[in-house]
């Protein structure tokens, strides 16, 4: 895999290629809001008893975007009845779904208390999901996937609807019975780590740490030029296409750009790239990590594509200890 990006020094100093909406906060602000308007209680069906033992664990459902039921599994320690323990929300990536309890009880295992959010519409390629899209977009072209659904106008972009869910899931966490609101985490890989960012970014100084591995969905406007791998080049293939809609698309996209919501964020950030990444360019993550003011570390790796080596986990759990106690 070769080396296609800019050099090291120039990665260092990279910058959001897009310029940010006026009323941006605000107009996030509104669609925060109308979302817990709508909100109904959160639903907690244990699960499995007898496969997961001594350590608990409940089948989530929560309100999102617009209302919508958003599923999820929580998972806590064994043997953590009647303690206040810090929480990491975490968040899926690209065409999967919360898939089983089993993949997550790593960070129980570890301590903490785990709120795993499905990611609607998806989970049909490489882990299961059970959350659908509503969608209240309007009916016109799309690429297969999720990248081009309603990209017309902010919105009705999906991901627009997508970071709503992850902000109400940060919601969802601070409230459940034997979770510490003011020791929260957020993380994830690929579109797991761009919704991380989104969420940090998104609930403000409620989130103590963000955790971003080779994050999706930054620096859209460049990343759609230079990606030559999926999913951003969905967006290219549909554009090419659809020249009409050029416009409006790259300027919905700037709404959604976690590179410039990045620099909202204030929780200890701990970012993963790798310099070989073809489906998320190095540059594009650089971009969301150099807007964050608040303590921040990246692990690179200079061999790396698009995936985490095995000893950045023990990193990051050192890091959550850190800073969540």
């Amino acid at each position: 895999m070769p080396l296609f990006d800019l050099s090291e020094p120039e990665l260092a100093e990279h910058r959001v290629t897009a310029t940010e909406p006026d009323g941006l906060d605000a107009w996030w602000a509104a669609r925060i809001a109308a979302a817990r308007e709508l909100a109904e209680p959160v639903t907690l069906t244990r699960h499995e008893e007898l496969a997961y033992g001594p350590m608990p664990v409940w089948d989530v459902e929560f309100s999102g975007d617009g209302g919508d039921r958003i599923r999820g599994w929580y998972l806590r320690p064994a043997g953590s009845d009647g303690q206040r323990l810090p929480v990491v929300v975490r968040y899926i990536g690209y065409g999967g779904g919360r898939g089983l309890p089993l993949d997550h009880t790593l960070w129980a295992a570890a301590g903490f208390a785990v709120l795993v959010m499905d990611t609607r519409g998806q989970g049909a390629r490489w882990s299961i999901g059970a959350t659908g899209d509503p969608g209240r977009t309007p009916a016109g072209p799309e690429f297969p996937g999720v990248m081009t659904r309603g990209i017309a106008s902010p919105e009705t972009y999906y991901y627009t609807r997508l970071f709503v869910d992850a902000v109400r899931a940060v919601d969802v966490a601070s409230e459940l019975d034997g979770v510490d609101p003011t020791r929260i985490a957020v993380a994830g890989g690929s579109q797991g780590g761009g919704l991380a960012i989104a969420a940090a970014a998104l609930s403000g100084d409620r989130v103590r740490v963000c955790h971003a591995d080779i994050p999706f969905l930054c620096d859209f406007q460049r990343a759609v030029r230079i990606a030559p791998k999926t999913p951003y080049s969905e967006i290219s293939d549909f554009l090419a296409q659809h020249v009409e809609l050029v416009p409006a698309a790259l300027d919905t996209l700037r709404y959604v750009d976690c590179a410039l919501l990045a620099r909202r964020i204030t929780a200890a950030s701990l970012f993963s790239v790798g310099l070989m990444d073809m489906v998320c360019p190095p540059s594009t993550v650089y971009a969301a990590y150099n807007e964050i003011t608040a303590p921040k570390e990246i692990a690179v790796s200079p061999f790396g594509v698009h995936d985490v080596p095995r000893g950045h986990i023990e990193r990051q759990l050192r890091h959550l200890r850190e800073h969540l106690g």
